[in-house]
């Protein structure tokens, strides 16, 4: 029984953090309103030119992921280097296979020219 007052007690005082949070958050932004250059993109003050909502290039995104996919490659593979010893041959084919599958889809964007910038 005294676990279930356990939960129950870190329940009201989650709950109770959210809202505690919400309405500091409300407080302290309905006080302090700013000025005008608030609601535009950049709060530098500076009055912007040209189209401030302008897209990207797909390529940036693409170049993005990769990057990320690559990342955290790294990760995966700095983890597996510390666990060395302790893994078998199992060990070793799994990161094998890993490492091939991110390879082939390297070279699949290096084929469809993702990796050239233009």
């Amino acid at each position: 029984m005294t676990e279930l007052w356990y939960v129950v007690g870190f329940a009201v005082v989650g709950v109770a953090f959210v809202f505690l949070v919400i309405g500091l958050s409300w407080l302290i932004t309905h006080r302090n309103r700013g000025d005008e250059h608030k609601g535009r993109p950049y709060e530098s003050g500076i009055d912007t030119f040209g189209d401030t909502w302008g897209r990207f290039g797909i390529s940036y995104y693409i170049y993005a992921l990769l990057f990320v996919a690559f990342d955290i490659e790294i990760v995966f593979i700095y983890l597996w280097a510390l666990v060395f010893r302790d893994l078998l041959l199992g060990g070793f084919v799994a990161m094998l296979v890993f490492v091939l599958i991110l390879l082939v889809g390297l070279g699949y964007a290096w084929r469809k020219g993702v990796l050239t910038w233009r």
